[in-house]
């Protein structure tokens, strides 16, 4: 898992309305403030982080809900 280094990223570019050592791995990342527009900036930033492309299957809000999805989906990326 890539835990840390998503929520560094998030916290840098996600602009969320809460802390984000609150949030746990399947907390919903929408429902924290994540919208649309930071959507693409933190999809962007983890491109550049995990040297990574999402494709367009992944770009959905599924894929970014939580974390947990985004460590699963850089995961599969990877691999």
């Amino acid at each position: 898992m890539h835990v840390d280094k998503i929520k560094n990223i998030l916290d840098k570019h996600a602009r969320l309305a809460v802390d984000i050592n609150s949030l746990k791995v399947d907390s919903d990342l929408y429902a924290a403030g994540l919208t649309s527009l930071t959507t693409v900036n933190l999809m962007l930033a983890l491109e550049d982080q995990f040297d990574v492309e999402f494709s367009d299957s992944m770009l959905g809000r599924k894929t970014f809900q939580s974390i947990l999805s985004i460590s699963e989906a850089i995961d599969e990326l990877l691999h």
